[in-house]
């Protein structure tokens, strides 16, 4: 056993305890607060309502569980278990080129992950989602969606792929600068296009009707020189219950989308509010700023995988007997969530950072009280815990907790 493998087991390891512990404390906080709704919510959420969450949270976190222990092993099969070392040698025997045998060890990763996640996904959306009154979708739509998934995967990924694999065959030392620069310039093209090209394969989207609210909504967007290529509505609700509203697209082909169920569940100064919101981080330049971000991380990744991927003891540490780019990127793939888990609680500070701001400048857009009480129907409508742990806040939540959030908004009032 190598030093590589040594530290992989241990990392992995207190990986799964941290989570384990995490979701300890975090049972532990709802199930202490779950007989009575905490007092800056009492009058707007009923103890059935704040019960509801606490079993639905309960629930998911118990499911979580499992699936932590099942992907865990997962990946020490894959790894030290010698699952992509038997995978790769299986499809070597084909004699193909060492690109295309790349690219069929790397969608067959895909297809056996997508397998072995189809019955956590049905039992997440039939059982648990069905039980608390939120899933919409039949087997036959889920199937659609699924299968739908798959090709647009397939159209659009196999190219893709083979283009990243063989430039990291033949642009010499420095490939991960051009793979870097084409990941990039994908990504953003992803952006622009998923929108108008994509999105529209699973849900229908409806302009919004001309009407009173979008007229608010047009007077917020055009004050703050926001400009979109529309404001649809869309299906949720063939789905599921749950409401939401985002922006989606890049440059002119930003759209602004809302959740059919937002529309329901709230008054035209509460979607307002919530759009103020969403407008203040594109006037806070927080997507900018995340995408930056996301460039430098990944230009760092890859610069990592470039070193690692001259190293034999990258390869036989984690269970690979013969070294290949496409075995090096596999195994990178698999093995830099246990890493990166310790960076969660940073990732998730920046994000519950931008949130406040959004807040700050939604309350100067509209009247705070409106966005208060649109989060507080939204946390009753998609059944969100009140009273979540602080340390697991810390680590998972990209949000602010509610009641740090409201209390916040309050200070606006």
């Amino acid at each position: 056993m190598n030093s590589l493998t040594v530290v992989f087991l241990s990392v992995v390891a207190i990986g799964v305890a941290v989570q384990i512990w995490l979701a300890q404390r975090q049972t532990r906080s709802i199930k202490t607060h779950q007989g009575a709704v905490p007092e800056a919510f009492a009058e707007k959420i009923t103890l059935e309502s704040h019960q509801k969450a606490a079993r639905y949270s309960l629930e998911k976190l118990g499911f979580g569980q499992k699936i932590l222990i099942f992907e865990t092993i997962l990946l020490l099969v894959w790894t030290i278990g010698g699952g992509l070392n038997w995978l790769d040698q299986t499809w070597q025997t084909m004699g193909w080129s060492q690109l295309w045998t790349g690219v069929a060890v790397l969608l067959t990763m895909s297809f056996i992950g997508t397998l072995l996640e189809l019955p956590v996904d049905l039992y997440r959306t039939f059982k648990i989602e069905e039980k608390y009154g939120f899933n919409r979708s039949t087997l036959g739509l889920f199937f659609s969606d699924m299968f739908k998934g798959l090709l647009v995967g397939l159209i659009i990924g196999v190219p893709f792929l083979a283009l990243i694999l063989w430039l990291m065959e033949s642009m010499g030392e420095f490939w991960w600068l051009y793979v870097w620069a084409v990941w990039m310039g994908f990504s953003l093209l992803m952006m622009w296009a998923y929108p108008t090209f994509i999105a529209p394969l699973f849900n229908k989207f409806e302009p919004l009707e001309e009407d009173e609210l979008k007229q608010q909504i047009v007077a917020l967007l055009e004050r703050n020189g926001f400009a979109s290529n529309g404001i649809f509505v869309m299906d949720g609700s063939k789905r599921s219950a749950h409401g939401n509203a985002y922006f989606t697209g890049l440059g002119s082909n930003k759209r602004i989308v809302f959740f059919d169920t937002l529309l329901q569940d709230l008054s035209n100064d509460e979607v307002v509010a919530v759009l103020a919101h969403e407008v203040g981080h594109f006037k806070r330049k927080h997507i900018q700023k995340r995408l930056v971000s996301i460039f430098g991380l990944s230009l760092a990744g890859l610069a990592l995988l470039g070193w690692l991927m001259q190293q034999q003891w990258f390869f036989t540490g984690l269970g690979v007997e013969q070294a290949s780019t496409y075995v090096a990127l596999a195994l990178f793939s698999l093995v830099m969530p246990a890493f990166t888990f310790f960076l969660s609680p940073v990732m998730s500070w920046a994000s519950r950072k931008h949130e406040f701001e959004a807040d700050d400048f939604a309350a100067e857009q509209a009247n705070p009280k409106d966005l208060i009480q649109a989060l507080v129907k939204l946390y009753k409508e998609n059944a969100n815990t009140l009273t979540p742990d602080t340390l697991y806040s810390a680590f998972y939540d990209s949000h602010p907790p509610a009641p740090v959030r409201v209390a916040h908004l309050m200070t606006k009032v």
